[in-house]
C-alpha cells in the first residue's frame, strides 16, 4: 500500500503553497481585476483622469468593423500556426525517435529555436524575407514571384505564420519525442507481428497513445498563438499592411499603447481573456473525452 504524506505542522502545507499563490495573485488575478475595472472607465492617454462610463467601451468596441476583422485574422492565424506547428513537430519527432546515427545532434538542433525570444525570431525571419535585401526573398523574386510582405497582405500573413510556426515547433517536438519514447516497444512490435504496416501502426497504436500529449500541446498552442506571438507580429509586420496581420492581442497593444485608448484597450483584453478561457474549457469538456490515458 502507498503511504500518504502526513504533515506534523498544519501550517506547512500552506507555507509551501504560499509562493505560488503570491505569484498567481500578483501576476494574474491582480492585473486581470485591474483590466476589468479599467474597461468600465474612460481615461486620458496618460491615465491621470478617469471617468466611469459603464459598458460604453464594450459598445464602442463591438461597433468597430476593424475589431471583427481582427477576430477573423486571429482565427485564420491561430488555426494555421497551431495545425502546422503540431503536425510538423510530430513528423520530426517520429523521425528523431528512429535509430539514426546522428539522432543526438538532430535532436539538439531541433531544440535550439525554443531558446530564441519571439521578437528575435521575428527579426530573423524579417531579415531573411525582406523584399530588397532578404537572402530568401531575392531567389523568390528571381523565380518571378513578386514577394513583398510590406505591401501584400497574403505575403505578410504567410511570413508571420512561418515565423510563429518555426518558433513553436521546438516546444512541440520536445513533448512529442518524450511521448513517443514512453510508448512500450512491445506494443508496437506486437502490431508489426500482427501484420500492421508502419502507417497503420502509427494511426492505430502510436497516435492514440500520444493523445494525452497531443491534448496538452493543443491547449498550450492555443494560448501561445493568442498571446506569445505578439512579439513576432510586432517585429515582422507591426500589424500591417493595412491591418492584415493585426490579431486581437496586437490590437489591444495598438489601441492602448499607440492609440491612447486605455479603456477600449482594457475592454479588448477582457474579451480576449474570456475567449481564451472559453476555448480552454471547451477543449477540456469535449476534446478530452477522446483522450486515452
Amino acid at each position: 500500500m502507498e503511504k500518504s504524506t502526513v504533515f506534523n505542522n498544519r501550517l506547512l502545507p500552506y507555507l509551501l503553497l504560499l509562493p505560488q499563490l503570491v505569484v498567481t495573485v500578483v501576476f494574474f488575478y491582480w492585473p486581470a481585476s485591474q483590466a476589468i475595472w479599467q474597461s468600465f472607465l474612460r481615461e486620458d492617454a496618460f491615465g491621470l483622469v478617469s471617468e466611469y462610463v459603464g459598458l460604453e467601451n464594450y459598445q464602442a468596441l463591438f461597433a468597430q468593423p476593424e475589431y471583427y476583422r481582427s477576430m477573423l485574422t486571429t482565427v485564420v492565424f491561430s488555426t494555421l500556426v497551431a495545425a502546422l506547428s503540431l503536425s510538423i513537430a510530430l513528423l520530426f519527432a517520429t523521425q528523431a525517435d528512429k535509430n539514426l546515427k546522428a539522432a543526438p545532434a538532430y535532436k539538439t538542433l531541433m531544440i535550439w529555436p525554443y531558446a530564441v525570444a519571439p521578437a528575435v525570431a521575428g527579426v530573423l525571419w524579417f531579415f531573411m524575407f525582406q523584399p530588397s535585401l532578404g537572402m530568401l526573398a531575392r531567389p523568390l523574386r528571381g523565380m518571378g514571384l513578386d514577394w513583398n510582405p510590406l505591401l501584400n497582405e497574403n505575403h505578410a500573413m504567410m511570413l508571420v505564420v512561418m515565423a510563429s510556426v518555426w518558433k513553436q515547433i521546438s516546444y512541440n517536438f520536445l513533448f512529442f519525442l518524450a511521448g513517443l519514447q514512453s510508448i512500450p516497444r512491445s506494443v508496437i512490435e506486437a502490431g508489426a507481428i500482427d501484420g500492421a504496416g508502419p502507417m497503420r501502426r502509427f494511426w492505430t497504436i502510436i497516435f492514440p497513445l500520444l493523445s494525452p500529449t497531443t491534448f496538452f500541446l493543443l491547449v498550450v498552442n492555443v494560448v501561445y498563438v493568442f498571446f506569445d506571438t505578439f512579439g513576432i507580429i510586432d517585429a515582422v509586420t507591426g500589424g500591417g499592411p493595412a491591418g492584415a496581420t493585426t490579431t486581437m492581442v496586437y490590437k489591444v497593444y495598438a489601441d492602448g499603447r499607440l492609440g491612447g485608448d486605455l479603456g477600449g484597450s482594457a475592454a479588448q483584453s477582457v474579451v480576449l481573456m474570456v475567449i481564451v478561457i472559453a476555448l480552454t474549457a471547451i477543449q477540456f469538456r469535449y476534446v478530452e473525452r477522446k483522450v486515452q490515458y
